[in-house]
């Protein structure tokens, strides 16, 4: 039996692949938003998984500082350091800065610790060139999309840093580059004010600035002892907001995520909706250019079931092109985004299905025609 949509689409194949390409790449970039979204997940959690904490201690009733802002005193790694369970702890500094390169600036995160102490965040498996931090000053560990090389120096506040390791793959929760500097020379960036502020606050009679202040405190359980219970001790005592990894996670994931979650998931059902219209538009744009030869294929007795499969057919056929021509689309540009863009096939077998029903529902635009279709109107001419 002769299938009437494979005649139907050679009749008119340029159209309807150009047609799928289009419609492919709408679908394309669902797919890529899908990625970023996907991307933001896996950015929240490199610099956690990097440090691999199990407490986090911030500044009472905030969040920590991948959320809002936070300050403790450094001595408060010796307090926590004593205390029963309790296998390492260390002070971190977290802060924005712009990195000057070739006349302009590099945003960056930059991430402050004790070199000579127990927990380094910089990974050596991520480490792709020179060494980490050996020094209180002056040195700088880099991402590799920043550009810097070994030996480079670089001008931050008052000081000259010199670039003495590489890593890759590095991203702050936010999904900015990463630098690493000793936990002085990070106080000094982050607390310390111009030689100018100083003076004119001495004439306003303020003279101590404390400089001995990080963003957190991380700490490692020992083994056998209980999380949970730890760090409610640390609340009851301490006076301070203290989370463990899955609840730092939890304020990465959906504190810091939602909102971007929500925005993506409005413009990915946008760009759906758009596609199911313009699948709907060249299905019933085909089907007024052949009502003539529909009448004819009434008038002749050819089954209504025949001529709307016809209709199916060539939704699906083109919701199946768009959907390849999509990931194609996809593959070669989510590379060239600044930020990281991840894709999953589970992601796309479930694009695949929302494009079939969509194709399903766009067919009964153009069957409804069919069906008002007229055979008289064939021997009207």
């Amino acid at each position: 039996m002769i299938n009437l949509a494979k005649e139907d689409i050679k009749h008119t194949f340029g159209k309807f692949i150009v047609t799928a390409m289009g419609v492919g790449m709408l679908l394309g970039i669902v797919l890529i938003m899908i990625g970023v979204y996907r991307g933001m997940i896996v950015d929240a959690e490199v610099l956690l998984d990097d440090i691999n904490a199990d407490l986090w201690i911030v500044q009472q009733d905030t969040l920590g500082p991948f959320a809002e802002s936070s300050r403790v005193h450094e001595d408060l790694k010796y307090t926590i350091a004593a205390l029963q369970g309790i296998d390492k702890s260390e002070a971190i500094t977290f802060q924005n800065i712009q990195l000057p390169q070739h006349g302009q600036k590099i945003r960056v995160t930059a991430v402050g610790f004790d070199p000579y102490g127990r927990i380094n965040p910089i990974k050596e498996s991520k480490l792709i060139a020179g060494r980490g931090l050996k020094r209180d000053h002056y040195e700088i560990v880099v991402t590799d999309k920043t550009g810097f090389k070994l030996g480079d120096e670089i001008p931050l506040g008052r000081n000259w840093y010199k670039v003495v390791g590489i890593t890759t793959g590095t991203v702050s929760s936010s999904g900015d580059l990463l630098v690493y500097l000793s936990l002085k020379d990070a106080q000094e960036l982050q607390f310390l004010y111009s030689n100018k502020e100083i003076q004119n606050d001495r004439a306003r009679g303020i003279i101590n600035k404390d400089s001995h202040m990080v963003n957190a405190i991380i700490a490692t359980i020992k083994p056998g002892y209980g999380v949970d219970e730890i760090a409610q001790s640390i609340r009851t005592w301490q006076h301070k907001s203290v989370y463990t990894r899955d609840q730092q996670q939890t304020i990465l994931t959906k504190n810091l995520i939602e909102k971007s979650s929500k925005q993506i998931g409005m413009f990915t059902a946008i760009l759906i909706i758009v596609s199911t219209i313009i699948i709907a538009l060249i299905l019933y744009t085909m089907t007024l250019e052949k009502m003539k030869e529909i009448s004819i294929m009434k008038l002749i007795g050819l089954p209504n079931s025949m001529i709307l499969k016809m209709i199916i057919q060539e939704a699906l056929i083109l919701g199946i092109l768009a959907f390849i021509f999509g990931n194609i689309f996809s593959h070669l540009i989510y590379a060239k985004f600044p930020k990281r863009v991840v894709l999953e096939i589970p992601d796309a077998w479930m694009l695949f299905f929302i494009v079939i029903v969509a194709s399903i529902l766009a067919s009964f635009v153009g069957i409804k025609k069919v069906m008002n279709a007229d055979p008289a109107a064939a021997i009207g001419g």
